[in-house]
């Protein structure tokens, strides 16, 4: 048996139990850095599988490591597991999860073959906190020479557009007063906020291509006949790199600061987990996983054509400027239904989305062992250590 034979079977073996796994991680949405139930039966199913297992890693109660293999290249996949509030699993990462432990499982049964050493690893809060910049920052990608994912999506794409994003809290304080009696003695703290959205939606027609703004209200007064003394909204800003997204922070900022200036608020800013950067595809794996997934029978038919990517944000985008990276986009059918809606949660454990689990295991354990046979690539990928 061929090495891609040899690793698929060890994924088809666990078929069952891999579509098994995705669905208790949709069964049981958890939020970043909670999630106790996913990393833990995620960790104790490839310990199982004979991988060594480290639990909290990098000091995250809900991060773990299992690696296995003696080889000199060394391919990292990146295994996401939090939901979302409310809607859960409404970006498939149920589907992240598993196709990520399918595919380390696939590549253990043949890295020593391969000269390869395989790691899983568990990266908490993708959503808005980082986990995977708290393992880069920690150490846990340094020996990497090639990190790898995948992600549901309605199509088959080989990258999106991976934006620079800022997560941020924007607070005003003012004064509470009775509405109708002495109103004038209060200081509206939602009144600032609302001026504040306002400005940004003027701002919106200047903002270049790529930049981006958006947020809610999350705290907006107690009582209708209270003026507001506390106001909360949470944001997002993104651009197409970390130096745009300084650029378009300070006018953002400015529009918070037109709030405080009008209303008499005090304003201040609470950054919410890490920035995360711009994602940039290594080409010779990226066309090593085309290949890979259109011998599965997927179809890029987008990107030849040059369809505009999606857009879209992830800490993957960190690693991405430390270790050779990819994160294509694994298509399941939706109806029409986009990420983060509910009807994307529900696609998410469909049968053409088990099949994707198992599909994006194949195609990432093949890649990795392309990469591994690839003596230029390889030369290059080790030449970093």
């Amino acid at each position: 048996m061929t090495l891609n034979e040899r690793a698929s079977e060890a994924i088809e073996n666990l078929r069952h139990e891999l579509v098994s796994l995705s669905h208790f991680i949709h069964e049981h949405p958890e939020l970043g850095y909670e999630e106790f139930e996913s990393s833990t039966i995620l960790a104790n199913f490839i310990e199982g599988q004979g991988f060594d297992v480290e639990r909290g890693s990098a000091g995250l109660a809900t991060a773990f490591r299992a690696t296995k293999g003696t080889g000199d290249l060394h391919v990292v996949y990146c295994a996401e597991y939090d939901a979302l509030p409310d809607i859960g699993h409404a970006c498939g990462h149920n589907i992240i999860a598993t196709s990520s432990l399918g595919a380390a499982i696939g590549l253990g049964a043949v890295a020593d073959d391969a000269g390869l050493t395989v790691t899983l690893l568990g990266t908490p809060s993708e959503e808005g906190g980082g986990g995977k910049i708290d393992l880069l920052e920690a150490g846990y990608f340094d020996d990497a020479h090639a990190a790898m994912m995948v992600h549901p999506f309605p199509s088959d794409r080989l990258e999106a557009t991976v934006l620079a994003v800022d997560h941020f809290d924007v607070i005003y304080h003012g004064k509470e007063a009775h509405a109708s009696a002495a109103p004038w003695e209060g200081v509206n703290a939602l009144d600032a906020l609302t001026i504040a959205q306002v400005a940004l939606g003027l701002l919106r027609q200047q903002l270049r291509r790529g930049d981006q703004v958006h947020g809610i209200v999350t705290e907006g007064g107690s009582a209708a006949n209270v003026i507001p003394s506390r106001a909360v909204g949470r944001f997002m800003a993104r651009s197409l790199t970390f130096d745009r997204l300084a650029e378009l922070r300070e006018r953002v900022n400015a529009c918070f600061e037109a709030g405080a200036l009008a209303t008499g608020a005090t304003l201040s800013f609470e950054e919410l987990g890490h920035p995360f950067s711009h994602l940039e595809s290594d080409p010779a794996i990226l066309a090593h996983y085309r290949r890979a997934a259109e011998a599965l029978g997927r179809d890029f038919h987008l990107d030849d054509d040059e369809v505009p990517r999606p857009t879209i944000s992830t800490d993957m985008g960190n690693v991405s400027l430390v270790v050779p990276s990819i994160h294509p986009l694994l298509m399941i059918p939706t109806n029409g239904a986009i990420n983060h809606q509910p009807e994307f949660t529900a696609a998410c454990v469909t049968a053409a989305a088990d099949q994707a689990v198992i599909d994006g295991a194949l195609a990432l354990a093949h890649t990795a062992i392309a990469v591994a046979g690839d003596e230029t690539l390889r030369e290059r990928l080790l030449a970093r250590s």
